[in-house]
C-alpha cells in the first residue's frame, strides 16, 4: 500500500522549502502574497503566541502583540526583504524576525494602534490560555518549538484520520487513537487488547497489531511529507524529527 512507504524517495526526495518559495515569490508575483499570509498565519500564530507568553505578557497582550506582529513584519512586507533561503530553518528566521519586533515593540496600547480592526487571526474564540499552560515550564524559544511541533502533529494526525475514512478504514484510525494515542495525551492506561477487539469486532491480537502498525506508517510518512517541505535535505528531516522526539517523546517513540 502506498501510503504505509515511509523511504524518502523518489518524487518525494524533492524538497520544496515551502515558506521560502512562498515568500522569494512574492517578489515577482504580487498575488502569491495571500498565499503566504494563509500559510504562516495557519502553521505560526500559535508559536508567536506561545513565545509571547512565556515572554511574560498576559493573554490579552499577548494577542494583541500577535496580531500586530503578523500585521507589521509579515503584511508589511518586512519579512519578505529579509528573506533568503540559507539563513537555515524557516521557522529559526521567523523566531529571529519575532525578537526584533518584540524588541521595537512599546506597550499594548501600541500594539493595539497597529493592528487593524480587522484581525488577521480570530484569537477571541479559542482558548488561549490552555497553549501557554502546557509549556509552561519551557524557554520562551523551546515554548515557540513545542507549539509549532504540536501544530505540525495535530495537523498530520487530521491529514491521516481523514485519508483512513477516504479509504474504507475508520476502525484503523480509531483502534489507533484509542490504543495508543489517546492513552499518551491523557496520560492514562490503554484499553486492553481483548477490549479494543470487542468493541470493533477484530478476530485477534494480531490483526489488532497490524492495523495499528498500518496507521504509525501512515502517520510516519505523513509527517515526513510535510517537513520534507520546510527542509532542503534528508538530513534536516532527521534533525525535526529529533526535534519532535524533544518534546513529544512517548508520541516520537511510537513512530520510529
Amino acid at each position: 500500500m502506498s501510503n504505509d512507504q515511509t523511504d524518502i524517495g523518489g518524487d518525494g526526495q524533492t524538497f520544496l522549502t515551502t515558506h521560502w518559495s512562498l515568500i522569494e515569490s512574492i517578489r515577482t508575483e504580487a498575488d502569491s502574497s495571500h498565499a503566504l499570509i494563509g500559510s504562516l498565519l495557519k502553521d505560526y500564530w500559535k508559536p508567536v503566541y506561545c513565545y509571547l507568553r512565556r515572554h511574560g505578557y498576559q493573554n490579552e497582550e499577548a494577542k494583541d502583540l500577535t496580531q500586530a506582529f503578523f500585521h507589521e513584519i509579515v503584511l508589511g512586507n518586512e519579512l519578505v526583504q529579509q528573506a533568503d533561503r540559507r539563513k537555515g530553518r524557516f521557522r529559526s528566521f521567523l523566531l529571529t524576525a519575532l525578537r526584533r519586533f518584540l524588541i521595537n515593540a512599546k506597550h499594548k496600547e501600541t500594539a493595539r494602534k497597529r493592528t487593524p480592526k480587522g484581525k488577521l487571526i480570530a484569537l477571541d474564540v479559542i482558548d488561549p490560555d490552555s497553549l501557554a499552560a502546557v509549556s509552561e515550564d519551557l524557554s520562551p524559544d523551546d515554548c515557540f518549538n513545542c507549539a509549532w511541533v504540536s501544530s505540525l502533529l495535530e495537523k498530520v494526525f487530521d491529514e491521516v484520520e481523514a485519508a483512513c475514512d477516504q479509504d474504507g478504514m475508520t476502525v484503523y484510525w480509531k483502534v489507533f487513537e484509542e490504543r495508543v494515542l489517546q492513552p499518551i495525551m491523557d496520560q492514562t492506561d490503554p484499553p486492553t487488547v481483548k477490549e479494543i477487539c470487542g468493541k470493533y469486532g477484530i478476530p485477534d491480537g494480531h490483526k489488532l497489531a497490524n492495523m495499528i502498525i498500518t496507521t504509525k506508517r501512515r502517520i510516519r510518512a505523513t509527517l515526513e511529507k510535510h517537513i520534507r517541505k520546510l527542509v532542503t535535505s534528508p538530513e534536516e528531516v532527521s534533525d525535526e524529527l529529533q526535534e519532535m522526539a524533544r518534546f513529544f517523546p512517548e508520541i516520537a517513540q511510537n513512530f520510529k
